[in-house]
């Protein structure tokens, strides 16, 4: 490459950051919210069937995140008028006669055939579309932020945090996190006997589904190390990097599934944070992380051990959201909770997974968490209850724990809005109800839903971490042939342009299939 020097310009280049403020990093991010804004009024309103297609829908829901952390990085407020200025131009036009209807919307139970006492044993959970929306969001936003950190046009105000301080960078992580927690509550809410099921042959099916996450950490070290690779070692430490954090709270999860059969996973979440700040401030593992020497592999690593129960309470709050998210109620898991208390699960109880969506609700205790994780991570900074320095990314403190959650259940239940408000749910009559009450085991047959989220989210969504892992080789392609901290500001834009559309086509290419790592 460009030899040594290049190299440590590049480190000091992403090193030393102080961050920017939530505020800031709230606008940026509802730029995503405009686009699909934007993308709503125009399907509700008009007829264009290259909506869908891969230029117009890189055009309208990724190139507008991309100058967020760019060009407008300094003037988010304007771009969101830009984006938004068209969407409310288009709601003056009559809506179409037949939208296009959210598939959670679409949910309700069928009479089975009398004759037949067969019902499905594995029925298929369909997608939230809202949630589609906001995970591939994230993604995207993190594959774009992790090239273009390496451009002076990205500011340096967005580049992770040295030690404390809030940036868009050090949202992404978290996020990821969070999203992953949300996701894991998609076989609990599907088997919830899993939950009951022998704690060691799950923990050995855990490890054996995150092998090949680890194995791609131990690549990557590998690679960086061979290449000299410019690294920023306070981030993780020496050898550790995300994809093992990423590989080992799944694992970590499952050993406390007996624990979640009595008590509240918000409940455990919070402990598990509190718990980590307790070992920062009164065990001395913030000192140990600024000032211990890299003398051994643990304190070479002391970074990413010292973060790992901090992202594992981001795992189990984002577990929690995911519980009352995904099913059509958000009071689902806690009637399975007792039910499994009691030894009372039956099918009647199961029935309700594949009910009619209660958006309405979902959208309530949403907001109710909304308040409680801005007011936690509040009352953290004003009583200083994590050190008194504020957010650390690097420690994984109590407060950055709250601002995660807060951050991720914000644009959670503003793209559920979105969706509410452009696709009503249909309203559920008092003689529905009856009949899902009186043909419970019907209910687990599900009529199919005539709609898909957006194909390009929902293409990103599918294959995340294959895309994530894409991204990553590309960054180091890129930054192994290019001087990146040296180039202008309209050859960083063609190459992020490009960048990010060859992303969006790994996905689109792949979006009929499902890659498991």
């Amino acid at each position: 490459m460009q030899g040594n020097s290049y190299k440590d310009e590049k480190e000091a280049f992403v090193s030393g950051m102080t961050g920017s403020t939530v505020s800031h990093i709230n606008l940026l991010s509802s730029v995503a919210l405009a686009s699909m804004f934007l993308l709503y009024c125009a399907q509700t309103r008009i007829r264009l069937s290259s909506l869908t297609s891969l230029p117009l829908s890189w055009l309208l829901l990724v190139f507008p995140l991309l100058l967020s952390m760019t060009i407008f990085v300094n003037w988010p407020a304007a771009l969101l008028l830009l984006i938004s200025a068209p969407g409310g131009l288009l709601l003056l036009i009559q809506r179409k006669e037949s939208g296009t209807p959210l598939p959670s919307n679409l949910k309700s139970p069928i009479t089975p055939n009398p004759s037949s006492q067969t019902f499905p044993v594995a029925p298929r959970m369909e997608p939230l579309p809202s949630f589609t929306t906001y995970r591939a969001h994230m993604l995207l936003m993190t594959c774009l932020a992790i090239l273009a950190v390496d451009f002076p046009i990205f500011p340096r105000s967005l580049v992770k945090c040295e030690t404390y301080g809030v940036s868009l960078m050090d949202i992404g992580v978290g996020s990821f996190v969070f999203s992953g927690g949300i996701a894991s509550a998609i076989p609990l809410i599907k088997t919830p006997s899993h939950l009951a099921a022998p704690t060691f042959p799950k923990m050995l099916r855990a490890m054996r589904k995150s092998l090949p996450i680890i194995l791609l950490g131990l690549v990557r070290v590998l690679l960086v190390k061979g290449t000299e690779y410019p690294e920023h070692v306070s981030e993780y430490g020496v050898h550790w990097n995300f994809f093992i954090t990423l590989a080992l709270v799944p694992v970590m999860e499952v050993m406390l599934h007996p624990v979640m059969i009595r008590v509240s996973v918000t409940a455990i979440g919070i402990v598990v944070a509190i718990f980590q700040q307790l070992l920062l401030s009164k065990f001395g593992l913030s000192d140990y992380v600024f000032n211990a020497p890299r003398v051994d592999l643990i304190s070479a690593n002391k970074e990413g051990i010292v973060s790992l129960p901090g992202y594992f309470s981001i795992h189990l709050l984002g577990l929690t959201t995911g519980l009352l998210l995904l099913p059509p109620s958000p009071s689902y898991f806690r009637r399975i909770q007792r039910s499994l208390q009691t030894h009372s699960l039956n099918d009647r109880a199961l029935a309700e997974r594949y009910a009619v969506r209660q958006n309405g609700k979902t959208a309530t205790e949403l907001s109710g968490y909304l308040v409680l994780w801005w007011a936690l991570m509040g009352l953290c900074s004003l009583l200083k209850l994590d050190g008194g320095n504020g957010v650390s990314r690097r420690m994984v403190n109590i407060s950055y724990i709250f601002w995660i959650c807060a951050y991720n259940v914000s644009f959670i239940l503003a793209y559920l809005l979105l969706d509410m408000v452009f696709f009503p749910s249909p309203s559920t009559t008092s003689k529905t109800k009856k009949k899902i009450d009186q043909n419970s085991a019907s209910s687990l047959h599900p009529i199919l839903p005539t709609a898909i989220p957006h194909p390009l989210l929902d293409a990103v969504n599918k294959n995340g971490l294959v895309v994530f892992l894409v991204a990553n080789i590309a960054t180091g392609l890129v930054n192994l042939t290019i001087p990146t901290m040296y180039t202008s500001d309209l050859w960083a834009m063609v190459i992020l342009c490009g960048y990010s559309y060859a992303i969006c086509t790994t996905a689109w290419v792949l979006r009929g299939v499902r890659l498991r790592l």
